[in-house]
């Protein structure tokens, strides 16, 4: 974490421009004023250290845009939209790409095979800012099927949301279910499995107590960061629907240099990715009895 924050850091003040450099011309006097009110006046070093300082204490500081709010009060307006939005995303992906990659797997180079492989090269090629756009032109604007864009009164129902988590869910069942085919296809060619054979278990036994652990295991090692790259939101999808989440705050943050705002988003999304990939490599332990960890 103090290494994502460091290169953040110096990253973001690398970056041409300063928080008051989009807005119109402001006076010399006027902009020094503003830079000494935030600390912006002072060395970079010393930034540096009182940023550490506070973040140790769990204050990401005020937003230098939005005057009224701080930046965990911004983070938390956008997490809930984002985490609502991937949580069904991946849950869908996770569901509809196992299913897929297993039954391809059972049915190697059959016509079932080819068209769930088919389906998933698809998924795989075309981007979200393809597919976005296209699923709300055809579903929501031509159809009228569901809501183009937007939160109606800023709830969130199914109506707002089915684009969006089918969007961000397409790429992931097409990975989900490339990886799960060929686990799956490795593991049922393994002598433990045989040897399951032989003992005149039922292909069902099989699949599900022997042979679907151990298969699942790339899949596992997979969820980690992809599980936080969609919750923590896609700046995309969001642009696209017009979502009020985790991305669009990061690029409205980035855009306007907004300092504090683009830092605490990245410190969120640096911790989910440790933490995920931490509940990634324990799970390996319950999954695979040759691991352990000692």
């Amino acid at each position: 974490m103090l290494a994502i924050i460091t290169i953040a850091f110096f990253m973001m003040r690398a970056a041409p421009g300063n928080p008051y450099s989009t807005d119109r011309k402001l006076t010399p006097e006027v902009e020094a004023n503003l830079k000494a009110s935030l600390g912006l006046d002072r060395p970079l070093h010393e930034q540096y250290l009182q940023y550490l300082s506070r973040v140790a204490t769990g204050d990401l500081g005020p937003s230098m845009k939005n005057k009224d709010k701080s930046v965990s009060e911004l983070i938390g307006e956008g997490l809930p939209v984002s985490f609502t939005i991937g949580a069904l995303s991946m849950s869908l992906a996770i569901f509809l790409g196992v299913g897929f990659g297993v039954i391809a797997a059972v049915r190697q180079n059959s016509p079932a095979d080819y068209s769930a492989m088919g389906l998933a090269m698809v998924g795989i090629s075309i981007p979200t800012f393809v597919t976005g756009p296209l699923l709300s032109l055809i579903l929501g604007v031509w159809l009228g099927w569901f809501a183009a864009g937007g939160l109606d009164l800023g709830r969130m129902t199914f109506n707002n949301l089915f684009l969006p988590v089918i969007t961000l869910a397409l790429p992931q069942i097409a990975i989900i279910s490339r990886l799960m085919r060929a686990s799956m296809i490795e593991t049922l060619r393994s002598n433990h499995i045989r040897t399951a054979r032989s003992k005149g278990l039922s292909d069902a036994a099989i699949l599900l107590r022997h042979a679907a652990p151990t298969a699942i295991l790339p899949v596992v090692s997979y969820l980690g960061p992809a599980i936080v790259g969609i919750i923590t939101g896609s700046v995309v999808v969001e642009r696209v629907f017009g979502l009020p989440g985790i991305g669009q705050s990061f690029i409205d943050g980035a855009m306007t240099r907004d300092y504090p705002r683009v830092m605490g988003t990245v410190i969120l999304y640096g911790g989910l990715i440790i933490l995920f990939n931490l509940i990634a490599d324990l799970l390996y332990a319950l999954l695979d009895p040759k691991v352990r960890y000692e």
